[in-house]
């Protein structure tokens, strides 16, 4: 078995570099929408919310906190931030008023679109690249990053 802790070994070297890799693939991902949400006093956490919302209309309060894993302390400000510069609205649930449904705006969507828009641009070129199966491979490879599947 290979010590992941000794920093000689040639495991630990490949492994570092894989987190170089994801690092700086992320700082290039997001550069330009860190850029335009910088421009306007937002932040990725405004970015996320957007995304998910954009994805999913009419999304509930209680399900984009399931889906962002976050609290209902961090959500309610960028939230409420979002509804007040007119990019998000909330309308009552028509079964039952306690939920609220969330939904772009035209201005919100448009917003989205542009964020969301260069890293989709991204990707398409990376997975054109690399081809079907190197795009599977990635695809298969975040979602074992991202489940609760290796112990700490």
């Amino acid at each position: 078995m290979v010590d992941l802790n000794d920093p000689d070994s040639q495991r630990e070297q490949e492994l570092n570099q894989a987190l170089e890799s994801l690092h700086f693939a992320f700082r290039a991902v997001t550069a330009k929408p860190d850029a335009i949400l910088g421009d306007r006093g937002l932040s990725r956490v405004h970015h996320r919310i957007l995304y998910f919302i954009g994805r999913h209309p009419g999304l509930s309060v209680n399900e984009l906190l399931a889906m962002l894993r976050v609290s209902k302390q961090s959500l309610n400000a960028p939230l409420r931030q979002l509804m007040q510069l007119g990019l998000i609205e909330s309308q009552a649930d028509k079964g039952d008023r306690r939920i609220k449904r969330l939904t772009l705006t035209p201005e919100g969507l448009g917003l989205e679109q542009e964020l969301s828009g260069d890293q989709r641009q991204r990707f398409a070129r990376a997975f054109e690249i690399v081809g079907r199966e190197g795009e599977a491979t990635w695809h298969q490879i975040m979602k074992l990053l991202a489940e609760d599947v290796f112990p700490t």
